[in-house]
């Protein structure tokens, strides 16, 4: 097995291959064109890198064609210059990986196999902090450095500033390709440990589904009482102006672990849930969302924590996990060896 420091660490800063061409995909091939550098394009699925060929890309039948001929280029860039950078450039270029879920990732990497020893894998595909460790621990032993993305915000925003990528894993490969990456938009480092950015979007990305959830369901709530969508929407969007001091303080307050109630308890939380629960199951609507954030409000009173401030329902959270996580290392512990645990 390869240890780090038997990786090349000098690295091309032209030569990419983008694998996998969805509207992401095709958004971050086509941003690192627009920044001038060499890319080699392959998507399982034919007939999506019309527009990127267009643009100057090359095209690969396969994925690991797509890391072999991004190679070839790298070097023959590199050749041109001069016999020094030639050498550093057929340790890597860079590949890029972007594709539906943690299955397709590690499909498109075992359809890539020994090409990409010596190079660089970008995984910006979502997945799990624990399938990004788990590709980290596959990448060290078939000897590719590995950085986890999570891409923060639309196709749209790529190769612009307002794109913003967090990666996490082997900081020498992103202190080596960071030249090449912020072409995608801002990028940061968030932290060796690989599953980090994907943790931060998992995060991010709760915040975001269930604060969409709130906003149709509202929508929904006030066409059952006949208001429209467009008299609802001038206070709505209020709402959201509210949210970036509230969110600095609850942050604020869950790293100290002290959650004062002096602006808003949990037992006023619950009798707000209560009463929106009450109005929306009276007009039919589905309420399981509602219905589960007001069972985890009630069991915080219940637990007699009803006059903490809302952002102690962190704390509750907290104590749920480590109480399951610890329930699933003494079931492992207990089962017969070579048994699954149940």
């Amino acid at each position: 097995m390869p240890n780090q420091s038997s990786f090349p660490t000098p690295f091309s800063d032209n030569a990419v291959a983008v694998l996998g061409l969805g509207p992401m995909g095709r958004a971050l091939a086509g941003a690192l064109l627009a920044a001038g550098h060499d890319v080699t394009v392959w998507n399982r699925t034919p007939g999506r890198d019309g527009a990127l060929l267009a643009q100057g890309a090359r095209p690969a039948e396969s994925a690991a064609e797509a890391v072999a001929t991004a190679t070839s280029t790298s070097t023959a860039i590199a050749t041109a210059a001069s016999a020094a950078s030639s050498a550093a450039a057929a340790g890597s270029p860079l590949v890029l990986l972007c594709v539906r879920d943690q299955s397709a990732a590690r499909a498109v990497l075992d359809a890539a196999g020994a090409a990409l020893r010596g190079r660089t894998v970008v995984n910006a595909t979502s997945i799990t902090p624990e399938d990004a460790r788990a590709n980290a621990a596959d990448a060290r032993a078939r000897g590719f450095r590995l950085l986890e993305a999570a891409i923060l915000t639309p196709t749209p925003t790529i190769g612009r500033p307002q794109g913003t990528v967090l990666l996490s894993g082997d900081p020498e490969a992103f202190t080596a390709h960071e030249p090449t990456l912020r072409a995608l938009g801002t990028v940061r480092h968030v932290g060796t440990d690989p599953g980090r950015a994907a943790a931060f979007d998992a995060a991010l990305l709760d915040l975001f589904w269930t604060t969409v959830h709130g906003s149709v369901h509202a929508l929904a709530l006030a066409r059952a009482e006949g208001i429209s969508g467009t008299e609802l929407t001038p206070y709505a969007q209020g709402l959201p102006q509210l949210l970036p001091p509230l969110i600095e303080d609850f942050a604020r307050r869950a790293d100290e672990r002290r959650h004062p109630g002096d602006h808003s308890s949990v037992a006023s939380a619950e009798a707000g849930l209560s009463h929106v629960a009450h109005t929306a199951r009276a007009r039919g609507l589905d309420t399981t969302v509602l219905d589960a954030a007001l069972a985890v409000t009630r069991r915080a009173v219940e637990a007699g924590h009803g006059s903490d401030g809302v952002s102690g329902l962190v704390e509750l959270f907290a104590r749920q996990a480590a109480a399951t996580s610890a329930g699933v290392r003494r079931s492992a512990r207990s089962s017969p060896a070579g048994a699954p645990a149940r």
